[in-house]
C-alpha cells in the first residue's frame, strides 16, 4: 500500500533515528519542502567527538527535558538545521518531520529557521516549546504512524 506523504516522511525520520548515538533515546528528523528531502538529522555527539560510553544525565539523575546543556548530544532537529546550513540549503518555509516533538531549544531554532510546520509521532513534554511554536504561528501536528519499517 502506498503511504500518504506524512507517513512516508515520518517513516524516513524513523530510519534516520537508527543512526542516533544517544544512549537515552533515538530521535530522527527530516526537513522537507515541496515533497523533496532537504536535510536529515539524528541525535548524537558532535562531529569528531567521541560518542558517549555512559550517560552523564542518567548518572546525575537528570530528568528528561531538564538541563539540556549537560549532554554531549546535539538534538536531531538541530542537526538537520545545521546540516542544511553547512551545505547551503535554504530551509525557509519547509516542513520538519520528527520522531518526537521538539524541546524549547530546538523550537527556537526552528522558529528562526522559518520552518512552517512540524510533524511528530511521540510527544516530548515541553510546554515552553509548544507555547513558542504557537506564538510563532508554526503548526505542530501529531502523525500517528501506522506503517512499520
Amino acid at each position: 500500500m502506498r503511504p500518504e506523504w506524512p507517513n512516508y516522511f515520518m517513516s524516513i525520520a524513523k530510519v534516520v533515528a537508527t543512526r542516533a548515538t544517544c544512549l537515552r533515546g533515538q530521535v530522527g528528523a527530516v526537513i522537507v519542502r515541496d515533497k523533496r528531502i532537504l536535510s536529515t538529522g539524528y541525535n548524537g555527539a558532535p562531529r569528531g567527538i567521541e560518542h558517549c560510553k555512559t550517560c552523564m544525565r542518567d548518572e546525575l539523575n537528570i530528568p528528561s527535558g531538564e538541563r539540556h546543556e549537560l549532554c554531549k548530544a546535539v538534538h536531531a532537529e538541530a542537526n538537520a538545521v545545521i546540516q542544511a546550513a553547512a551545505y547551503g540549503i535554504s530551509i525557509k518555509d519547509a516542513d520538519m518531520y520528527c520522531t518526537h516533538s521538539p524541546c524549547s531549544m530546538c523550537a527556537k531554532m526552528m522558529i528562526n529557521a522559518q520552518i512552517k510546520t512540524i510533524y511528530y509521532v511521540k510527544e516530548y513534554k515541553d510546554e515552553l516549546a509548544a507555547s513558542l511554536l504557537a506564538e510563532a504561528g508554526i503548526q505542530l501536528i501529531h502523525v500517528p504512524v501506522t506503517m512499520e519499517i
